[in-house]
């Protein structure tokens, strides 16, 4: 039977990568697979497999209407995120309501009740772990990743990471650990 699954934490094309190969090791058919959803020809028995697969490899299924909502936001940031550089014709709310077809309004409540966090600042720690990757990567001057991420001007990029992180953009550059946080445990 033909189903599909909204899966929590699949945030990545790693995660794709570890679904697809443990779905193909456990012989669950997989007919498409996007981040944060799979769809699978199973039968109704061959679910608890799968939620101990899905379990053992650090994800969950999503059966709500609010956490599903919820997840999708989180995916369609990620992605947005992914797209260098980053253009949001408009406002993120708009954005939003666009690719989830639903009013903005909606999709605000639910994630914020569901998170304990607002679209808004979930989404600047999104940017702010995207700025820690860009860092760390030696192609970009500081005003280059402002420039990618949107941001108006430096400074401000500058006050947001300092804000979020507690070290300036130089520091963070110059220390000598990786202080990320994988995408799936911002909140």
């Amino acid at each position: 039977m033909v189903k599909d699954f909204y899966i929590k934490n699949m945030v990545c094309e790693r995660c794709i990568k570890v679904l697809k190969d443990e779905l193909n090791a456990h012989n669950i058919d997989l007919l498409q697979v996007e981040l944060g959803r799979l769809r699978l020809d199973i039968e109704d028995h061959d679910v608890d497999k799968l939620e101990n697969l899905l379990k053992e490899n650090g994800f969950a299924l999503i059966t709500s209407t609010e956490d599903k909502l919820t997840e999708k936001v989180k995916i369609e940031l990620i992605k947005l995120l992914n797209m260098m550089p980053l253009e949001i014709n408009g406002k993120l709310s708009d954005f939003l309501a666009d690719k989830l077809q639903r009013d903005y309004s909606k999709i605000s409540k639910v994630f914020s009740i569901t998170e304990g966090i607002t679209i808004e600042k979930y989404f600047i720690k999104l940017k702010i772990e995207k700025v820690k990757e860009l860092i760390q990567t030696p192609e970009y001057n500081f005003t280059e990743i402002s420039q990618m991420l949107d941001y108006s001007n430096v400074n401000h990029l500058s006050k947001q990471f300092k804000s979020e992180t507690g070290m300036s953009l130089s520091d963070y550059k110059d220390g000598q650990k990786n202080f990320r946080n994988p995408l799936d445990k911002i909140v």
